[in-house]
């Protein structure tokens, strides 16, 4: 059955989060311990293929744009030691508290800064940096967010309905369902998690809010439930789209990428490589686009780069994994 007209694709983001401008913080992420560094714990995908294709050497200037926990960034020090330097940003303060337990030894190599990877070039401009001999960036959620009741983006566990990378601003995804529309929430559900039932799911979710009951992450997975209800022997829940699409629409996920990906050419250097690792399609088509059809930017994976079987069946997250790389065409060639 065709979708009726109501419901076709919005312009990219029309339900992205305003929120202010927030001042860079270039400061040590806070202090945490090995407690710190624990409680994050994360898997770190393609590792070495990531790192690898950056070409490490000593002596240059790389900016890890999804820090995380550090496992990538760690890698990245210890093959452009001893002079390689690595900037991290993460806007989730307490993935920076975990990397600075991880990298404190390599002391002033390594700057961790609050930011969103969309912010990179004023990230550099702040520290006195023009251009980077590389790039990385990790998509999506990790994994000590989704194992996080209280940060409210899984259905494994009960917690808020938050879904913030950055709890410290911008809308929760409880508040985003509440200021939508219908229409405008079919959109979002639709357009960020590719799902075909998205009116009915987006109609069920507003009448929950109208009986105030729509608190928590249990309270959204039901209302997707009472659309399509889970078969016995399921393996995927029929609310993982819906809850992706809220959580990509309150961090403006795909908003976010357009920005670093517009940034790359003009804060790499010549020959300068950027890796990024993407996990599902509406993220891979960005990147793949991007470098395909940037003059600026070569291509060095045609195809993306996934994960091995090994790696896979010891990291499911891996399964999804798209690694694709670019390298800065010289400016007397493409300026």
């Amino acid at each position: 059955m065709k979708r009726r007209s109501q419901t076709q694709r919005p312009e990219r983001r029309a339900a992205a989060v305003s929120r202010p401008e927030p001042a860079l913080d270039v400061r040590p992420s806070p202090e945490g311990g090995d407690s710190e560094k624990n409680a994050f714990h994360h898997v770190t995908v393609l590792r070495g293929e990531t790192v690898g294709f950056l070409e490490p050497k000593s002596g240059g200037v790389y900016a890890d744009v999804t820090l995380g926990g550090g496992g990538h960034t760690e890698l990245l020090l210890e093959r452009s030691a001893p002079e390689g330097r690595v900037i991290g940003v993460d806007r989730d303060e307490r993935a920076l508290a975990a990397a600075r337990a991880r990298l404190e030894r390599f002391g002033e190599r390594a700057t961790l800064v609050h930011a969103e990877a969309s912010e990179l070039p004023k990230v550099l401009a702040s520290l006195g940096i023009e251009r980077l001999d590389g790039v990385m960036a990790d998509l999506g959620v990790s994994s000590p967010q989704l194992d996080d009741a209280g940060r409210g983006f899984s259905f494994r566990a009960a917690g808020p309905l938050d879904m913030r990378m950055d709890p410290s601003q911008g809308e929760t995804a409880r508040e985003l369902c509440e200021r939508l529309d219908e229409t405008e929430l079919a959109n979002v559900i639709y357009q960020y998690g590719e799902e075909r039932k998205s009116r009915p799911i987006a109609r069920s979710i507003k009448r929950a809010i109208e009986e105030n009951a729509l608190e928590t992450t249990d309270d959204l997975r039901a209302a997707v439930h009472r659309v399509i209800r889970p078969k016995h022997g399921q393996r995927i829940d029929p609310a993982t789209r819906t809850f992706q699409a809220l959580r990509i629409a309150v961090n403006d996920e795909l908003g976010q990428l357009e920005g670093l990906l517009a940034c790359l050419p003009d804060v790499l250097e010549d020959g300068g490589i950027a890796s990024i690792i993407s996990f599902h399609s509406l993220e891979d088509r960005l990147v793949k686009n991007a470098f395909r059809d940037d003059a600026r930017m070569e291509r060095m994976t045609k195809k993306p780069v996934v994960a091995t079987d090994e790696e896979a069946a010891g990291n499911p997250r891996a399964r999804s994994a798209k690694l694709r790389v670019a390298r800065r065409v010289p400016r007397e060639v493409a300026p």
